[in-house]
């Protein structure tokens, strides 16, 4: 007997169960052990995900040396240069993600999807986006999926139950949800044994990396670090000139990006160049 609202074929959350059956898929939940008031939150996104997996582990930037740090970090690695230094914790969610990059290679995995540990999911929503993620991850290697509208949509690849699958010229920051295939794990390690900026931020510059991600909204997520104690990310407190110089830094570099993205040679729709 089929659950209520679903076509035959569709699980509970709305996924195209016989797709998934057909690829080899595996879910990891990003999770720092000393955030202890995600934990739940972690072992609640893993039961709702719609797919076997496990808690990964997160690398924690603020318990490693700064010899064992910078071996990691290079700079002005390729352009525009991230006008910012990177953050302990910045350089462990890094680490973390090219962990899973390597396991989704090391597993044999078609795809995997990496889920932050400061998201909630709408069940519904999410397993139609889910399901629209796995059907062309072969092709594009990369999909978002994400908590916000993109502020330039650009080409809209396919639609299901009101979720849009497109590529944006500007790729969305943001690594909290993701569909990674093999391939394009692959490739992400092979350009990332040192890194110069945060992994959301090397992963939008695809300029550099030959792989323009896919985005889907609306996707099912929304961020509740807010109800979690805030960010695991954090800084010192900074001056109120530091705080100016860095939005126009800031500014500056996204200018630079808006401009290296449309001279990007990572063709929309293709995933791999």
């Amino acid at each position: 007997m089929g659950h209520r609202g679903f076509s035959r074929g569709q699980g509970r959350l709305g996924l195209d169960t016989g797709r998934l059956r057909t690829m080899d898929g595996h879910a990891f939940v990003l999770h720092l052990a000393r955030a202890t008031a995600r934990r739940d939150n972690a072992h609640a996104l893993l039961a709702a995900c719609g797919l076997a997996g496990e808690i990964w582990s997160a690398v924690d930037g603020a318990a490693m040396s700064s010899t064992d740090l910078a071996v990691t970090v290079g700079a002005d690695l390729f352009a525009p240069a991230y006008p910012f230094s990177l953050r302990a914790g910045e350089i462990g969610c890094f680490l973390s993600h090219r962990q899973i990059w390597a396991e989704i290679v090391r597993r044999n995995l078609d795809y995997g999807l990496i889920l932050e540990d400061d998201v909630a999911l709408d069940t519904e929503i999410f397993g139609h986006a889910l399901s629209l993620a796995v059907t062309h991850i072969a092709a594009l290697g990369y999909i978002q999926l994400q908590n916000r509208m993109p502020h330039q949509r650009g080409n809209l690849i396919d639609t299901r139950a009101g979720s849009m699958l497109s590529i944006p010229v500007v790729t969305p920051l943001r690594a909290s949800t993701q569909l990674v295939s093999q391939k394009a794990a692959r490739h992400l390690l092979h350009l990332s044994d040192v890194f110069d900026r945060p992994v959301d931020t090397f992963v939008q510059s695809h300029w550099h990396t030959r792989l323009r991600p896919g985005v889907i909204y609306p996707a099912g997520v929304r961020t509740i670090s807010d109800q979690l104690e805030g960010s695991t990310i954090q800084g010192r407190p900074r001056t109120l000139r530091q705080r100016l110089f860095r939005e126009v830094a800031r500014s500056f570099y996204r200018r630079r990006v808006m401009k290296f993205s449309k001279r990007s040679a990572a063709q929309p729709g293709s995933g791999f160049s």
